[in-house]
């Protein structure tokens, strides 16, 4: 395959739109690299069964969900950042289906079809492929941040909690606003805009207790 048969084959109609996407992953690690913006990884080692309003863009998950965190798990992502998984999948996602448009005569529309075993492999192999770098991403605490020992701080809370829901509670630590799963200690009304402290951590460390703080 020379360089225009390549760029053909990437920009038929199906491909096109992995074409794009992976163009834009590119555009998206540069200006990260440069900037040092754009660390939006999703902490998926969060208790999510029970149900929780969704503030700040966080999806709420219905149902149990359990087996969903678990799959989530299988794919290294409690440890691998998921932007950086996602960028992988979607380089072998592209890397298949350009393949397979040329090797394999099929009618264009037949090609949007392919995408979707290309992704499901490309998923499997970014497994493995990631596996020999999750003690880096270990190590380094997913954004190369330091650890904090959160107990005893005091934030603001992003949403209302009560009894078993969870929140989103906004802590600032040198001049950083960290975000953190919480619920109320007592299951007590703590509202959205509140001042609260946090006093405990659930023993699976996926989220916080906090209660009302009077600290001005």
């Amino acid at each position: 395959m020379n360089l225009d048969e390549l760029i053909d084959v990437s920009f038929n109609p199906a491909n096109t739109i992995l074409s794009i996407l992976l163009i834009l992953s590119v555009v998206y690690w540069i200006l990260t690299m440069v900037t040092g913006v754009g660390d939006y990884d999703i902490d998926f080692d969060t208790d999510i069964d029970a149900d929780f309003d969704a503030p700040d863009g966080m999806v709420e998950v219905p149902q149990d969900p359990s087996s969903f965190i678990q799959f989530l798990k299988f794919l290294n992502l409690d440890i691998i950042p998921i932007t950086f998984f996602l960028t992988l999948v979607l380089l072998f996602t592209w890397l298949i289906n350009v393949n397979i448009s040329y090797y394999i005569p099929l009618p264009y529309w037949m090609y949007f079809i392919t995408i979707v075993p290309a992704f499901t492999v490309s998923l499997f192999f970014t497994k493995y492929i990631s596996m020999p770098l999750k003690p880096i991403f270990k190590e380094i605490n997913h954004k190369g941040e330091v650890a904090y020992d959160y107990l005893g701080r005091v934030g603001i809370l992003k949403s209302s909690i009560e009894n078993d829901k969870l929140g989103m509670l906004e802590i600032i630590i040198n001049k950083d606003p960290i975000k953190l799963l919480v619920k109320s200690k007592d299951g007590s009304l703590l509202k959205e805009g509140e001042k609260v402290q946090i006093v405990n951590e659930n023993p699976d460390k996926k989220f916080y207790f906090v209660e009302k703080s009077y600290e001005i």
